[in-house]
């Protein structure tokens, strides 16, 4: 087989057929694509032969097939049809188990959050009771302050609140001790108790989670994946929707500059030994909710790379939160001095994000990310409504 070799060391496949022989220790990664809405505006299938996506509003008719044997990742798209006759008549039995698991979970509904809304993404509002979250229209200075945004969020059409008690900006956070984040975030959750949404509790304690959810707290959002001490178990242990986030550093190097082989194929992996040590603890994978980190370990070019393949993370079997709200990496590629001049590339992260199946979206923005994402849904409306196919049986004379 040929292969055009990219930059770095994607490979990208230079033939109509998938690769015949693979090591045993090859790894294969399957990201949808290409990605349209599931239906017509009659009910219809938008196209024919192919997939629900994650059981939500989009399909797939195919793949971007990733392979990565040591070093090197191979690349190349095929349709689902092309992928079974590979699986077929190419694969060993496991690497044939990997493609089915993964097509499995790329379809599979993911696991039911009671109280949140499916059937499009939802939005999780941000709230940080905290002096110097990198964001200033995310802190409340108080608990009434709190409730009062938490209200208008709700209104403007927040599925979640999410409450955090230390900051993560990336101009030299540092950490906050767990009596000081208990005081802060338990009070507030306490008082938002009676929203019609769930209120997440956004901390890296395991004592913090388990008092936040005492509190009222039904979901936990940790950027360290339930890595601290104790974490693990005090997220078995509440019974509640955990997300984990992609973010391997410590604490004070979560925003140095870190080297990937694959930045994509690095976060996929780094999640699916978390989601698995979840598992080994009786945290099971229908509780987790994954998110690849954007803008934590990682610069601006790697975040980048990370969303243009979101969908990769579907094949983990678990919902898929994107967290790209103002953050620093908008103003690098896109200018933007200050967190307060990123909305406009925080809405086109969260389109992004959308046209990929993404289920759940971070935001400080819920009015403006609301309405940019039901123009988008009418859009897609008016794109799939039914129109008769025209015929051409000749080409029209070129100017």
């Amino acid at each position: 087989m040929n292969f055009v070799r990219a930059s770095g060391n994607l490979v990208l496949f230079d033939s109509p057929d998938l690769p015949t022989r693979l090591g045993p220790g090859a790894a294969i990664y399957l990201r949808p694509y290409p990605i349209f809405p599931r239906t017509r505006a009659d009910g219809a299938p938008y196209r024919s032969g192919a997939l629900p996506l994650a059981d939500g509003d989009c399909a797939f008719s195919g793949c971007e097939v990733l392979v990565r044997d040591g070093n090197e990742v191979n690349a190349g798209f095929a349709g689902l049809s092309r992928i079974d006759r590979w699986k077929r008549s190419s694969l060993s039995d496991a690497h044939g188990r990997v493609v089915d698991e993964q097509l499995d979970r790329l379809t599979r509904p993911p696991s039911v959050l009671d109280g949140v809304p499916g059937g499009r993404p939802r939005i999780m509002g941000v709230i940080n009771a905290t002096p110097d979250s990198f964001y200033a229209g995310s802190r409340a200075a108080c608990v009434s302050a709190a409730v009062d945004a938490a209200r208008e969020m709700v209104e403007a059409g927040a599925d979640v609140i999410d409450v955090g008690g230390e900051s993560t900006r990336p101009d030299g956070a540092l950490p906050v001790g767990v009596d000081e984040e208990v005081s802060r975030v338990v009070p507030v959750v306490e008082a938002l108790a009676g929203l019609p949404v769930p209120v997440s509790i956004d901390t890296r304690h395991a004592r913090v989670m388990s008092e936040g959810v005492a509190a009222g707290a039904s979901m936990i959002n940790d950027i360290s994946a339930l890595t601290g001490k104790g974490s693990l178990e005090a997220a078995a242990a509440a019974g509640v929707p955990v997300i984990l986030m992609h973010c391997p550093a410590e604490f004070l190097a979560m925003h140095r500059p870190t080297r990937y082989g694959h930045v994509a194929l690095d976060v996929f992996d780094w999640l699916a030994g978390r989601i698995d040590a979840c598992g080994s603890v009786g945290l099971p994978r229908q509780r987790v909710i994954v998110d690849p980190g954007i803008g934590f370990a990682k610069q601006a070019p790697q975040s980048s790379a990370v969303l243009a393949r979101v969908s990769l993370f579907h094949a983990l079997g678990c919902p898929v939160l994107v967290g790209a709200s103002r953050k620093s990496f908008i103003g690098r590629l896109a200018g933007g001095d200050t967190a307060d001049d990123r909305l406009p590339g925080s809405l086109a992260a969260a389109l992004w994000a959308r046209s990929q199946g993404v289920q759940m979206l971070r935001v400080h923005d819920v009015t403006e990310t609301r309405q940019a994402l039901t123009l988008q849904a009418s859009i897609d409306a008016r794109l799939t409504e039914g129109a008769r196919p025209f015929r051409c049986t000749t080409m029209p004379a070129a100017d």
